[in-house]
């Protein structure tokens, strides 16, 4: 038995990366999970790019170039006219009393709160004493050495609209 594990064990690496030759994160993780008969949560609305510091990444929502961070950009969180930008918007992530802002996800699918500058809301990131806004917190994207709110993280959130289109 002893000796049969490391057969077991190189064999499961040289065959994990035959099936799951992907460049993005998202695909890689539901092709390990679905090997394993485990369906990771998919999130549901239009995705909104990523919630980074790093201004060079296409999806970011800093990169001012790119289509989720261009002021222009209709589906924008940075656009002050568009759904998911406006101060106005009950979809939008600049509106401190949103009835459905903007959803963060982990690479894996993971809920990581609401990107809203509501801080009463409970699930909102600007709320300094919940789960998702707490900087101390480890599901926070304001924690610094967590994972998600790290700046040099290699797969930060995604962002995704609160409405289920």
């Amino acid at each position: 038995m002893i000796r049969l594990l490391p057969v077991v064990a190189l064999t499961f690496f040289i065959a994990l990366p035959a099936t799951a030759q992907t460049n993005d994160s998202q695909s890689f993780v539901d092709s390990v999970f679905g090997r394993f008969g485990v369906n990771t949560p998919k999130p549901e609305g239009t995705y909104l790019g990523q919630l980074t510091d790093n201004p060079y990444l296409p999806d970011s929502i800093t990169n001012p170039y790119g289509p989720y961070g261009s002021r222009y950009t209709p589906n924008s969180v940075n656009n002050p006219y568009g759904r998911y930008g406006s101060r106005f918007s009950p979809n939008s992530a600049n509106n401190p009393y949103a009835t459905n802002p903007p959803k963060l996800y982990a690479p894996n699918g993971r809920y990581l709160g609401n990107l809203s500058k509501n801080r009463f809301d409970p699930d909102s990131i600007a709320n300094p004493f919940g789960r998702y806004g707490n900087r101390f917190s480890p599901d926070s994207v304001n924690n610094p050495y967590g994972r998600y709110g790290s700046p040099y993280t290699l797969t930060p959130p995604s962002i995704y609209s609160g409405d289920s289109r």
